[in-house]
């Protein structure tokens, strides 16, 4: 292999394009990979991940007492997505595909890479309204032991192989800005090259460009990822006929980097996106009180527990409860034509259900060591972890207090006085008023008692019902809430080769596309709905297909 040429070039070092160009690597092809950023960044936006993959009937499930199954798994899957658009028919064929894989060659194939799980598999996106709609049914959020690093490390071993082989180059501070096309055909990419940066890892680099570039390849594989670090393509973007006007205030739960750029580009070589106002943002975001990106945000993981209010202080409705129906909740929120809400909760609630989204705030999963987990989550007495706790004391958006009158007093100040103590109290006294029996009228109070039924949220994530303006069970806490922009849906399209896909409906030979530029396959495999542990696992099985595609040259 020459410097400038291969059987495949690799757009980008994220998850997608590392599960492709290790592929492509056991096959024998010569691979350049590109990235704009430095060599410290490697791996993208799954660095910073929990680590969840969605798999379906596990050994770990089946140890938890959970009976889970393909059909199962793609009834839940396919009530999420609501596939309606005729464009949808690859994106069906994806989603498909992804359930087969999950539910089979999914855990041996990368237990025998060597990942390694969690006993205790999360519930998440639980959806709160019919069988046969949105949310999963049983828990299927298997988290990575060592978090998204722990993920990566085993893809990353295998590429820095194929690279002392000398079959793979890796190319940082590589920005592509155009995929040379010949006669319809794929050709290689030309770009800038970057200059050094030492920025920490996810911070924003320069675009300083010293020098230009050209590679060549007969076939290119853009996995560059998604556009939630961009907050002019996420408004653009934004499905205003479905959510309602985007927010102003956005924080960001993406690095600077996760820009889309390569979309356009993409578009512009022959390539085809679809549904692309399909977005997937969370409501449960708090500004980082130690930023690493710009206007970096923290998704709080929830359990059921936590009361929900709107900015005026009025309890949102069934089924926007913590953790059930993220984008039910954010149109909900928005309704009310303000960009932010509450969360209300005790101490007990927070030391029990509180998580935070990443791996550098689950230092206990992310070291993979059970003493860490057990010193962090069992022996911590009444406090919650430390990264969580670290929050509730020197994060903005948290108010802690004795009384409910100071934590409403709190709350208005930053809320900008909407709320009525009396009023706010009332809700909560209504509330607690359901806890002294094994029943209850209340919803949330029944999706509580039914969490514990089982074992997983009973032990570790779900706390025991009890009374919030009972002072025993404070200090209470009150969290504003943003949209915290994440993921993008939509996507160039593609068949199940990873083969971008034109306007014509034709292959476009040569060109490819996987992860989340492809909406985690076939253009938005997940329809309107995620559910959870399904964009980590998109890009692994999207870049398999990529890098086992026969069509690549």
């Amino acid at each position: 292999m020459t410097e400038n040429t291969a059987d495949a070039i690799v757009v980008g070092g994220g998850l997608a394009g590392l599960a492709a160009a290790a592929e492509l690597g056991d096959r024998g092809k010569k691979v350049i990979v590109l990235d704009q950023e430095p060599e410290h960044f490697l791996g993208g936006q799954a660095f910073w991940s929990l680590g969840g993959l969605f798999m379906v009937d596990t050994p770990e499930q089946r140890r938890m007492g959970i009976r889970d199954s393909r059909d199962l798994a793609l009834r839940d899957w396919m009530g999420s997505a609501q596939f309606d658009r005729d464009e949808d028919a690859w994106p069906r064929k994806w989603a498909e595909a992804y359930v087969e894989f999950a539910a089979g060659e999914m855990r041996p194939w990368l237990h025998q890479m060597g990942l390694r799980w969690f006993p205790v598999v999360g519930w998440a996106e639980r959806g709160g309204s019919y069988a046969d709609g949105h949310g999963n049914s049983v828990p299927r959020f298997h988290i990575t032991w060592g978090t998204g690093p722990g993920v990566l490390e085993h893809f990353i071993r295998r590429v820095r192989d194929h690279v002392s082989a000398g079959l793979i180059q890796l190319k940082f501070r590589h920005q592509v800005s155009h995929i040379i096309m010949q006669n319809g055909e794929a050709k290689g990419v030309s770009g800038e090259v970057l200059a050094d940066d030492t920025a920490q890892r996810g911070g924003k680099t320069n675009r300083d460009e010293v020098g230009e570039f050209e590679v060549y390849a007969p076939s290119v594989i853009v996995t560059s990822g998604g556009i939630g670090g961009n907050f002019e393509m996420v408004r653009q973007s934004w499905p205003r006929d479905r959510l309602g006007e985007p927010p102003k205030d956005m924080v960001a739960g993406v690095p600077f980097h996760v820009d889309g750029r390569m979309i356009a580009i993409s578009e512009k070589a022959g390539g085809h996106v679809i549904n692309g106002d399909r977005m997937w943002h969370y409501t449960e975001g708090v500004r980082n009180w130690d930023p690493i990106w710009p206007a970096h945000g923290i998704r709080i993981l929830p359990g059921p527990s936590s009361m929900w209010f709107d900015a005026r202080g009025n309890r949102l409705q069934p089924p926007c409860l913590p953790g059930f129906d993220t984008l039910g909740t954010l149109r909900e929120i928005l309704k009310t034509g303000y960009e932010y809400s509450w969360f209300v909760l005790t101490q007990k609630v927070i030391k029990k259900e509180f998580a935070l989204s990443g791996s550098e705030q689950n230092p206990d999963f992310t070291s993979g060591s059970w003493k860490e987990v057990i010193r962090q989550r069992v022996l911590s007495g009444s406090k919650a972890t430390g990264p969580v706790e670290a929050f509730k004391e020197k994060g903005e958006d948290f108010v802690v207090a004795n009384t409910l009158t100071e934590l409403v007093n709190g709350m208005n100040h930053l809320g900008g006085g909407l709320i009525d103590e009396a009023h706010l109290r009332a809700q909560i006294e209504a509330r607690d008023s359901q806890v002294d029996n094994p029943f209850s009228k209340d919803a949330q109070m029944m999706a509580i008692l039914a969490a514990r039924n089982y074992r997983g949220d009973k032990l570790i994530r779900t706390a025991k019902p009890h009374k919030f303006l009972d002072p025993k069970n404070g200090p209470l806490i009150a969290v504003k809430l943003h949209v915290l922009t994440r993921k993008t849906l939509g996507g160039l399209q593609t068949n199940l080769d990873s083969q971008m896909i034109g306007a014509d409906g034709q292959v476009v030979p040569g060109l490819f596309a996987a992860g989340e530029v492809a909406g985690f396959g076939g253009g938005g495999y997940h329809g309107y709905n995620a559910l959870e542990g399904t964009f980590l696992g998109g890009c692994i099985f999207s870049g398999r297909n990529a890098g086992r595609s026969r069509a690549v040259a």
